[in-house]
């Protein structure tokens, strides 16, 4: 007794070969993807730099300029540059961050250069903070009606 295969079940060489594209596209496409971000200077370059001879000007030309400064005072620049690793629809990962920071003495003079990676064992999330608005969350309709009464002849400029 030979069994047969009904004509609607047999696929064609094309059919199987379109199949396997379809899972090979779709096992790559849940593969990591990397991005770069930031800029760090080459060793070579940091190695021109002399502490307590160099100034923040002469830096800057050796460098370049940095992608971040000291928020409070103005006695650092920082180089930072971060890898990304995101696979599929997954949240990205940081797989490798790098953070060179110049910091200058009062006279604006070289006073350190050191580099950081993730081997100390932290990420750091590198975030700027921003004043939030205050129209946050509030509809158009209900920020027209909260400006009622608020309007003065002197803050239209007459």
């Amino acid at each position: 007794m030979s069994m047969r295969i009904p004509q609607g079940y047999r696929f064609s060489k094309t059919a199987r070969c379109v199949a396997l594209a379809g899972v090979l596209v779709a096992l790559v496409a849940c593969g990591p993807t990397y991005r770069n971000h930031g800029y760090v200077p080459p060793q070579e370059d940091l190695d021109q730099i002399v502490v307590g001879i160099d100034t923040r000007s002469s830096v800057e030309e050796t460098l370049g300029t940095s992608g971040s400064t000291s928020v409070l005072e103005d006695d650092a620049l920082y180089f930072v540059r971060s890898r990304m690793r995101t696979v599929a629809m997954l949240d990205p990962e940081v797989v490798e961050r790098q953070v060179v920071a110049v910091s200058f003495d009062d006279n604006g003079i070289v006073e350190n250069v050191e580099s950081f990676g993730l081997e100390r064992g932290q990420i750091v999330s590198l975030t700027r903070r921003v004043t939030d608005s205050s129209v946050a969350g509030k509809s158009f309709l209900r920020q027209l009606v909260g400006n009622i009464g608020s309007f003065t002849p002197s803050g239209l400029g007459l």
